[in-house]
């Protein structure tokens, strides 16, 4: 529970043992976006992508005041036009009772820090549109939307409908 409008901010990069946590947030998440009938993954999906030998991506933890309060999972995208690396932000959760303290904007912001340093030349995410919250924030660090591009997405049936097509 929240002891103060500014807690004590930390962020920790998830272990193996942050899985139940990690799970947690991706159905809060979910719940939070609308979706949460679309959530599949289990404990062992989520220990193969992001702690077996070829992770897929990487997880940031919040804790505010020692209470896990948020996370972020991103990963390297690729840019031919720029011909560098990317920082592709998959998914940023903060928990309800600790929004509008900064977790949000300081997970944002040690993704920069990453990016930066690992000389990446971008970092980039979705938001729903109805999401005025997180727009806001997006909008204050100076996040630009791409006019003129929607996302596109394959899956189920219909990806390996494309992929039996190629055999």
């Amino acid at each position: 529970m929240p002891t103060s409008s500014y807690p004590t901010i930390r962020l920790e990069p998830a272990r193996e043992s942050d899985l139940p946590l990690i799970l947690s947030f991706i159905q809060r998440l979910a719940e939070y976006e609308r979706l949460a009938d679309e959530v599949t993954t289990t404990r062992a999906d989520l220990q193969r992508s992001l702690f077996g030998p070829s992770p897929a991506a990487e997880v940031v933890i919040a804790y505010a005041d020692d209470e896990p309060a948020g996370f972020a999972v991103y990963f390297q995208s690729f840019s031919t036009f720029l011909g560098r690396p990317g920082l592709y932000l998959e998914d940023l959760f903060v928990v309800p009772e600790w929004r509008g303290r900064g977790l949000g904007f300081r997970l944002l912001a040690h993704l920069a820090g990453i990016a930066v340093e690992r000389r990446y030349g971008r970092m980039e995410w979705s938001v729903l549109d109805w999401n005025e919250l997180a727009l806001g924030v997006y909008r204050r660090i100076g996040a630009q939307p791409l006019n003129g591009w929607t996302v596109q997405r394959l899956s189920g049936a219909a990806l390996e409908s494309l992929a039996a097509s190629a055999r």
